[in-house]
């Protein structure tokens, strides 16, 4: 409501560097330059729209309004539908036609006269506002002027002579149109009025003027209702009614002046729709209640977006405080790997290589990181790698009962695929992708520091899960499996885009949950002996800041999140970045919004305080650019929250102000890697690629390109490209067993 640009002037204005700016803006800063006044500009609003706005209330919906003044123009309140510009497809919005300037085409050719083009070609503005001129106040007096004066030269007026001022633009204005109309003043205003002009009428010239006069003010009437009766006759079709009601706001001087326009206008809108059971409402006040009345709405509304700003501003990072969460980063990666007390564990995973292309062999592959189990068989060759999987659900009675039901199930479910694949009573050597913290003491040992995303297994939690794992395939018997490695999904995913790329040497996970991996100098990582060659280090970064040292960025909404998790006070990174929990801060922020009236008209729907009703999938459509504002009001009242445009648009700024946040952040992790890549190497410049995975990563419009620009701001000296991981967690967890293979066939050779 507060931005509008000015298209072009009319009505006599033609002031210089003012077309095409914003007017609201140019008031602004006259404002400032007096400096002596505090005046907020909430809303600019068009006189037409201003007097329909301000109709007397009790006379029916009024939802046209008509100006004819200096100018003319209507407005009139359209189905959103039919308005492109809006993408809406419910409710209406008040269109000003700008009917001034039909017949800039030429549309209404036949019907301009002589002096129409003369008045025209006089103008400031010639060819332009062409129905205004046979309409406005501004030039009804002219187009009088310039008749009189024709038919003056013509001998036909004043005995066939002018004066100095009857050939001067100008000299004739609405008001002696008017009084020469009046029914019982007329004659005699015309003879002083002609005076004043410097003639000499006789007797028979005031009754000729007369008509002159009545004749360029009934055409101007006439072209007016015939417009008029255009949008009637819309409202009638558009709405189905085979009688339209309505109440017609009008105002302008050529309506309060002119003695028949009123009336005249009234007629022929009742000839040409007779259909339309139409209502005139004078204007009181010249739309200034209507104005006061858009001001309030605006005012509210201007309040509102405030509201809103101050909720989202501690989402909006600066480059600083982002910077400030690197070397934070920095300095835990350091302490943790020197076995200091860090919120990054930064475990050792004993891979010690990527593929080089030389590994070949079949290799069974497990996947448990969420709410589904697969079995992969990877069958790597010269040609590449082919995957077979299967998909098996667990259960959640069995991923937070106990740590024998939930391996049991694992079992039963890698029986299955054998048989499934003929595969039994094979030993394939076999990967196990475990996406749970584990502090690995070998390729095959993976002790379980703690259970995220939703699972809480009992007696599971300081166990090597790979005996957990070895176990239940002894109780379930004739089973034989060759666990070879365990694998955190990160390195998974580093390992199967390191197939593709050699460069890979990190890893990155943003779904569910988040973490990230990389191939560190083994001479920095304190709890593994050796100085020579390298090693990846699973971070688990989803714990930074569990130390309280992203307190600063927290917002109150993320302490909500954090509270009503199964684990309060843990993983605290993951909670601001990763898709199971970035639903439930856009939740918490609007319900806040919605306690302070900005949203939902201030009514809390039990819908909305139901916990985990935005799944990451629900973000990434809203913040589609392909979407419309209507498809985005769709998605979310799929939801069960019944919302106008106005809601729709803030719940999508609010979701772009968490997203953003979190991929900034992740953007600022990565920045603190691959910068520790490069100095651990002393290198100028680097270039390295990162594989990544997740749902959120990859279905999120934006979110891939803001991680890339953080960290092109942030770590200007490396060149990072981001690799689109296909099935790391599966191939990954192979293609680390089939290293390891290789590896083990080199030593004994």
């Amino acid at each position: 409501m507060a931005l509008s640009t000015l298209i072009s002037w009319t009505k006599g204005f033609r002031c210089s560097g003012v077309e095409g700016q914003d007017v609201v803006q140019l008031l602004r800063d006259a404002i400032q330059r007096q400096g002596t006044y505090n005046i907020d500009v909430v809303a600019v609003v068009n006189d037409t729209v201003g007097t329909m706005m301000g109709c007397e209330p009790g006379v029916g919906p009024c939802e046209v309004a008509l100006i004819v003044d200096t100018g003319t123009n209507a407005c009139y309140m359209e189905e959103a539908r039919h308005v492109a510009g809006l993408d809406e497809d419910r409710g209406r919005t008040c269109v000003s036609i700008e009917w001034g300037s039909f017949n800039d085409n030429g549309a209404l050719g036949p019907v301009l006269t002589v002096f129409d083009h003369a008045l025209d070609h006089e103008s400031l503005n010639p060819g332009a506002q062409r129905f205004e001129k046979m309409i406005g106040g501004y030039y009804l007096g002219e187009l009088v002027r310039l008749v009189l004066a024709h038919l003056a030269r013509r001998g036909v007026l004043f005995g066939g002579c002018t004066s100095p001022a009857l050939l001067t633009r100008g000299k004739i204005l609405l008001e002696h149109v008017a009084e020469m109309e009046e029914p019982s003043t007329g004659a005699a205003r015309v003879h002083a009025i002609l005076q004043d002009l410097g003639l000499s009428p006789e007797a028979s010239d005031a009754e000729l003027v007369q008509q002159v006069c009545v004749a360029v003010s009934t055409r101007a009437a006439q072209l007016c209702a015939a417009a008029l009766a255009a949008v009637l006759s819309r409202l009638q079709h558009s709405r189905e009614q085979q009688t339209l009601q309505v109440a017609v706001a009008i105002g302008g001087r050529v309506f309060e002046r002119h003695p028949r326009f009123h009336s005249l206008l009234q007629d022929m809108v009742v000839l040409l729709v007779p259909e339309c059971d139409v209502s005139f409402i004078p204007s009181v006040d010249g739309g200034g209640r209507g104005v006061a009345m858009v001001t309030a709405v605006a005012a509210r509304m201007a309040a509102h977006r405030r509201l809103l700003e101050d909720t989202l501003a501690p989402f909006l990072l600066s480059r600083d405080q982002l910077i400030a969460v690197q070397a934070q980063m920095r300095e835990a990666m350091a302490k943790g790997l020197r076995g200091e007390a860090s919120s990054l564990r930064m475990l050792p995973t004993y891979v010690r290589a990527t593929p080089d292309g030389s590994e070949r062999g079949d290799f069974l592959a497990l996947d448990l990181g969420g709410t589904n189990f697969r079995v992969l068989l990877v069958r790597v060759a010269k040609g590449g790698v082919q995957i077979i999987n299967q998909v098996y659900s667990i259960p959640e009675c069995v991923a937070q009962g106990s740590g024998q039901q939930l391996f049991d199930h694992i079992v039963d479910c890698i029986v299955d695929f054998q048989e499934r694949q003929g595969l039994t009573g094979q030993s394939l050597p076999l990967g196990f992708t475990f996406s749970f913290p584990c502090q690995q003491l070998g390729l095959d040992q993976g002790i379980l520091l703690n259970w995220t995303k939703g699972f809480n297994a009992s007696d599971c939690e300081g166990q090597d899960v790979v005996c957990l794992l070895r176990e239940a395939i002894r109780r379930r018997q004739a089973v034989e499996l060759n666990v070879v490695a365990i694998v955190n999904d990160t390195v998974g995913t580093m390992m199967s885009c390191g197939y593709e790329d050699p460069r890979c040497e990190m890893g990155l996970i943003v779904g569910t949950g988040t973490n990230a991996c990389y191939m560190e100098e083994l001479r920095n990582v304190a709890s593994v002996p050796g100085d020579l060659g390298h090693m990846c280090i699973n971070m688990e970064w989803g714990a930074f800041g569990d130390d309280g040292s992203l307190d600063m960025f927290s917002t109150c909404f993320d302490e909500n999140v954090d509270q009503a998790s199964i684990n309060p006070g843990k993983q605290r990174f993951e909670k601001m970045i990763s898709g199971m929990y970035l639903g439930e801060i856009v939740r918490h922020v609007l319900l806040h919004l919605t306690s302070l009236g900005v949203l939902f008209r201030g009514q809390q729907t039990q819908r909305l305080q139901t916990r985990d009703i935005f799944k990451t999938k629900f973000l990434s459509e809203i913040e589609s650019d392909s979407l419309a504002l209507r498809q985005v009001r769709a998605i979310l009242e799929d939801l069960g929250l019944p919302l106008t445009s106005d809601d729709a648009l803030m719940v999508l700024e609010v979701c772009q102000a968490v997203s953003r946040r979190a991929a900034q952040l992740c953007g600022a992790g990565v920045a603190a890697v691959v910068e520790k890549i490069r100095e651990n190497r002393a290198l100028e410049k680097l270039t390295v690629s990162v594989g990544v995975d997740g749902t959120l990563y990859k279905l999120h419009p934006h979110f891939s390109s803001l991680v890339a620009a953080t960290v092109r701001e942030l770590a200007p000296r490396c060149v990072v490209t981001f690799l689109q991981s296909e099935d790391g967690s599966g191939k990954g967890a192979a293609l680390v067993t089939a290293v390891a293979c290789r590896l083990a066939q080199m030593a004994r050779v």
